[in-house]
């Protein structure tokens, strides 16, 4: 008697596969869910996956657990997912340090940004507002440009920290304007913006929201929004692109992963709830009012979107010199 072939045996069980893994995913979920934030509560990361999980319990009855796993700048919270089942039932709620810019500042990253993970949505955009003290002289971005390449190192500059967002902005900009500003780390936002405002930094990257009052305040000059839109809570503040340095474009980002190898359909199912619910137009105003801008990419969009900012982070790094501390 002979046994059927490798490829026949692949030909019989390949339907049989797909059935378990269709019936799987209509059967998820049948138990709580945990989401991890590899942050402090109370952050736009935290907040964001709060969101969906409150969404998610309400569309499916089971408990969504978010939980906080805070430290080295979530990479071993993000590490957790990478190495969890991929069962769609530990997911990761992600913003760009550990996925985008670790990849080319954390030696020996125990995970792979693009491997390792199955998108599921980008939930939000974070677009900002470059900012200067008043206490100085230029008041547009080519006047900042302009004084910036005439006083090389003068102008300083606040961050949270190395490798931030708010650090690596500044340092694209400096990049794509042939400017060198000095950077002047800070241990968070909050004592980089109360030396910004006393005029002891020159330059500041500030969320549409923390801008808006002192805006009116008369306590900064904004000079742009840094995302490819202007924001609905700003618009006569043009785009930074707008103002002068073309092709300019960096802002933060909050997302959903799953660890690689979620069945497909589990993924689908996770960023088709999250996206009827989460997104919906209530939450969208809510979102919105927030600074938030709303985009919803799907699973294939989102690993693009991964792997460009990936690439436009690591030569950010590699120009600046940037290293991690």
């Amino acid at each position: 008697m002979s046994w059927p072939s490798a490829a026949a045996r692949l030909a019989v069980a390949a339907p049989l596969l797909a059935l378990g893994t269709a019936t799987f995913a209509q059967d998820y979920p049948n138990r709580p869910i945990r989401v991890v934030v590899p942050f402090t509560a109370a952050g736009p990361t935290d907040n964001n996956a709060r969101l969906v999980g409150q969404k998610l319990t309400e569309a499916w009855g089971q408990p969504v657990v978010i939980e906080n796993r805070p430290a080295a700048g979530g990479v071993p919270g993000t590490e957790l997912v990478a190495k969890a089942a991929p069962d769609g039932y530990t997911l990761l709620a992600a913003n760009p340090g550990p996925l985008t810019i670790a990849p080319s500042l954390v030696p020996n990253l125990p995970y792979d940004s693009l491997r390792d993970f199955a998108p599921v949505i980008l939930v939000t955009i974070t677009s900002s507002v470059i900012a200067l003290h008043p206490s100085t002289p230029m008041g547009s971005v080519r006047e900042l440009i302009a004084y910036a390449k005439a006083h090389p190192g003068k102008l300083n500059y606040g961050s949270p920290g190395v490798g931030t967002v708010g650090h690596l902005t500044i340092e694209l900009f400096d990049n794509m304007a042939g400017v060198r500003m000095t950077h002047v780390p800070y241990k968070g936002i909050a004592p980089a913006t109360t030396d910004f405002l006393a005029g002891r930094l020159d330059v500041l990257q500030l969320s549409v929201p923390t801008s808006l009052p002192l805006l009116k305040a008369g306590k900064i000059k904004a000079l742009g929004v840094t995302g490819k839109k202007r924001s609905p809570l700003l618009p006569d503040l043009p785009t930074i692109d707008e103002a002068g340095l073309a092709g300019f474009e960096a802002f933060n980002w909050n997302g959903i992963f799953a660890p690689a190898g979620t069945p497909r359909e589990i993924v689908a199912k996770l960023h088709d709830e999250i996206a009827r619910r989460a997104l919906s137009p209530e939450m969208r105003e809510q979102l919105i009012a927030q600074g938030f801008e709303i985009a919803g990419y799907g699973p294939e969009e989102y690993a693009a979107f991964i792997k460009a900012e990936i690439a436009k982070w690591a030569n950010v790094i590699k120009t600046a010199g940037v290293k991690a501390e």
